[in-house]
C-alpha cells in the first residue's frame, strides 16, 4: 500500500519553480534549528512574496484562492456584513451562490470561530477563499466607501424629526448640543467625514442649493459630486459641525473658522472647517490634514532632469532665498517641506512660519502664526532673527514687509524658503518688484524660483495606451523643441500617449494620485541685468529658456510621453 506523504508549503513553492532544492533544505534546517515558522523564513530570504505565500497556503489547505483587485462587488453583499467586523477579522464577502452560500474571502479560511460568527450575521452559510492581506484590507477601504450613500439614507430615514426638535429649541444651545450628539445627523456627519478620508479627499463641500444640499469632494484637485441630503437637513448637519469645531453654532450671519479631529482606523486626520453665509443658508468646506503629513524625495515630487539639478544645487548654498511659486493647492507646501527636510541636519538651526503648520519636518522648530494675537509673519520673522536661526521658512511673502526682512535675512547670511503667489517662475522677480522691493537687492538674494502645478496620475490598474492624433503630436513636438528627440531616444523610439479606462480603484476617473509638473529658474547675470531693468516677465522667461529653463508645459509634455500622466491633464493646470 502505498502512503502518501503531506506536502508542506515549501514542497509546493518547489513545484511552481520558485525554489530550488537547496533552498528547500535550507529552509527545513533553519525551522528545526530556530523553531521559527516556515512562511516566516522564506518571506525573510526573499525567495516568494506574501502573494505567492498565500497562493501556496491555499493549495496546501484545498481551499479556492481569490485575488480582489478589480472585482466589483454588490452594495447588497457588502452589507451582509458590516464594515467594522471586516475589518476586525481580516474579510471582506465578495459574492453570492446558488444554495445560498456566501463567498467571503479571508486570512484564515480555517477560523471556524469567526465563520459560524459571520453565518450568524449574514444568515448564509459562508465558502471561504484565501486571499493576502493587504488585498482585503484595500478591498475593504475602496468597496465599503461606495455604499455612503447607503448609511446616510439610512440616518435620514431618523432624522426629519430630530430637525423638526432643533429648530424648535434654537434658543436654547445646551439642549441642541445635546440632541444632535446622538442623533442620527451626527452619524451622518461621521459617514461624510470617513468617506472623504477613505477616497483620500483633500476637501469636502457642503452647501446648500434651496432645495437640496450638494455634498461634493475634491480628490486628486478635482471637485467631484457624490451625494445630495435633503434641505430640511442641512441646518442640523451644519450645527454638528459646528459643535465639533466648538464654532458658534447661533451665529448664522458672519464666516467663522474652526477645527477639530477624527480618527479613521488607525490614522487620525485634523479638519479644518470654514462656514460662509449664502442666500440659501451656510455652506461649509472641511480641509482636510494628515495629522501626521510626509515629506517626500524631490524625485517623489516629480522632479527631474536639470529642474531637480539645479534645485539641489541651491539647496546646498549657504544663504540666499529659494521661491516656489503657484496658486492655491498647487502642492507648495509639500515641496517646502521636503526640501528643508533634505538639508535638515543636528548642525542647523531651522524655523518656519507658517499658516497653518501642515506638515511636521524632523528637526525643525514650526511655529503657527496667530495674527489676531499679534503674530504675523512680518513680526514672527523678526522674532527668528533674534533665535540664531541658519534656515528659515516663511510660509508666505504676501506684504512689503515680509518681503524686506526676507531679503535681509538672506543678505545676512540666512538660507530662506517661501512662497509667492505667481503663475509661473518668471513672474516671481516682478511681483517683489511691484512690492516695492530694490532690484538690486534681489539679484544678489534670489537664487531660484520654482514654479509647480499638480497633475493627476494615470491609475496603473487599467491604464491602456494609444497613438497621439497627428495634430496633438505636431503641438507636442514645437512645444518640447530640442527636449522631444531626447526623450524619444531614452524612451527607445516609442511615442504613444495612455490614459485610465476607469475602474473600481480609481473609481471610474481613470487617475489614482497626483505628482507635479515643474519649472525651474535660477538667478543668473543676464536674468539679473533684465530684472534691474525692470523688464516684463516674458523677456526674462525668454532669457531663461535659452538658458535650459523647462516650461511647466514642457515638463507635462515629457511626463505624457513617460506615460505618468495625460495630455487634457497638462492643459488643464499648466495651459499658457
Amino acid at each position: 500500500m502505498k502512503i502518501e506523504t503531506r506536502k508542506s508549503i515549501e514542497d509546493i513553492l518547489f513545484e511552481k519553480g520558485l525554489l530550488t532544492p537547496e533552498q528547500v533544505s535550507a529552509i527545513k534546517f533553519e525551522h528545526i534549528n530556530t523553531g521559527k515558522p516556515t512562511e516566516n523564513i522564506v518571506l525573510e530570504r526573499g525567495y516568494a512574496n506574501s502573494k505567492e505565500l498565500s497562493k501556496a497556503r491555499a493549495e496546501l489547505l484545498k481551499i479556492p484562492f481569490i485575488e480582489l483587485t478589480g472585482v466589483t462587488i454588490p452594495v447588497e453583499i457588502l452589507e451582509l456584513i458590516p464594515q467594522p467586523v471586516a475589518q476586525k477579522y481580516h474579510l471582506i464577502p465578495f459574492d453570492e451562490e446558488v444554495g445560498g452560500f456566501l463567498k467571503v474571502a479571508m486570512l484564515d479560511p480555517l477560523d471556524l470561530q469567526v465563520i459560524e460568527f459571520v453565518e450568524k450575521r449574514a444568515g448564509l452559510k459562508v465558502k471561504p477563499y484565501m486571499a493576502e492581506v493587504q488585498d482585503i484590507e484595500k478591498s475593504i477601504a475602496e468597496q465599503y466607501s461606495k455604499s455612503l450613500g447607503t448609511e446616510v439614507s439610512a440616518a435620514l430615514e431618523e432624522a426629519g424629526q430630530v430637525s423638526k426638535k432643533i429648530e424648535e429649541s434654537l434658543k436654547n444651545i445646551e439642549a441642541v448640543s445635546e440632541t444632535l450628539r446622538d442623533a442620527p445627523v451626527s452619524r451622518i456627519v461621521s459617514t461624510l467625514l470617513e468617506y472623504a478620508v477613505k477616497v483620500r479627499a483633500s476637501d469636502v463641500h457642503i452647501e446648500p442649493e434651496g432645495d437640496k444640499t450638494r455634498i461634493r469632494y475634491r480628490i486628486d484637485g478635482v471637485l467631484q459630486e457624490r451625494l445630495s441630503l435633503p434641505s430640511k437637513v442641512h441646518n442640523s448637519v451644519i450645527s454638528r459641525i459646528k459643535i465639533l469645531s466648538d464654532l458658534k453654532i447661533d451665529e448664522h450671519r458672519l464666516p467663522q473658522d474652526g477645527r477639530f479631529k477624527i480618527s479613521v482606523g488607525k490614522n487620525e486626520t485634523d479638519l479644518r472647517v470654514s462656514t460662509l453665509p449664502t442666500i440659501y443658508g451656510e455652506k461649509v468646506v472641511i480641509r482636510l490634514l494628515k495629522e501626521k503629513g510626509k515629506t517626500m524625495s524631490l524625485m517623489e515630487l516629480g522632479l527631474t532632469g536639470i529642474s531637480l539639478k539645479r534645485v539641489e544645487e541651491n539647496l546646498r548654498r549657504p544663504y540666499g532665498i529659494l521661491l516656489v511659486t503657484g496658486p492655491t493647492g498647487s502642492g507648495k507646501t509639500v515641496t517646502l517641506a521636503s526640501c528643508i527636510s533634505k538639508i535638515s541636519t543636528a548642525k542647523v538651526n531651522i524655523v518656519t512660519l507658517e499658516d497653518p503648520v501642515e506638515i511636521q519636518i524632523q528637526g525643525a522648530n514650526q511655529v503657527q502664526i496667530n495674527p489676531q494675537a499679534g503674530l504675523t509673519f512680518a513680526s514672527g520673522l523678526r522674532s527668528i532673527l533674534r533665535q540664531d536661526p541658519n534656515i528659515i521658512m516663511v510660509g508666505e511673502i504676501r506684504d512689503k514687509e515680509t518681503a524686506e526682512l526676507s531679503i535681509q535675512a538672506a543678505l545676512t547670511g540666512h538660507l530662506v524658503f517661501s512662497t509667492l503667489h505667481t503663475n509661473n517662475a518668471s513672474s516671481g522677480l516682478p511681483r517683489l518688484l511691484d512690492m516695492g522691493m530694490e532690484a538690486y537687492l534681489l539679484m544678489s538674494t534670489v537664487d531660484c524660483i520654482v514654479a509647480q502645478r499638480l497633475v493627476r496620475i494615470i491609475c496603473q490598474a487599467c491604464k491602456i495606451s494609444q497613438e497621439i492624433p497627428k495634430e496633438m503630436l505636431e503641438q507636442i513636438k514645437l512645444t518640447l523643441g530640442p527636449l522631444y528627440e531626447q526623450k524619444v531616444k531614452s524612451l527607445g523610439g516609442k511615442v504613444l500617449q495612455y490614459k485610465g479606462k476607469g475602474c473600481d480603484r480609481c473609481e471610474r476617473t481613470g487617475y489614482v494620485g497626483r505628482t507635479g509638473v515643474f519649472e525651474v529658474l535660477t538667478m543668473s547675470e543676464k536674468i539679473g541685468l533684465l530684472t534691474l531693468e525692470h523688464r516684463p516677465s516674458s523677456d526674462i522667461e525668454k532669457q531663461a529658456i535659452s538658458e535650459g529653463l523647462v516650461t511647466l508645459v514642457q515638463d507635462g509634455y515629457l511626463k505624457v510621453l513617460e506615460g505618468i500622466t495625460t495630455i487634457e491633464e497638462v492643459l488643464r493646470v499648466a495651459e499658457d
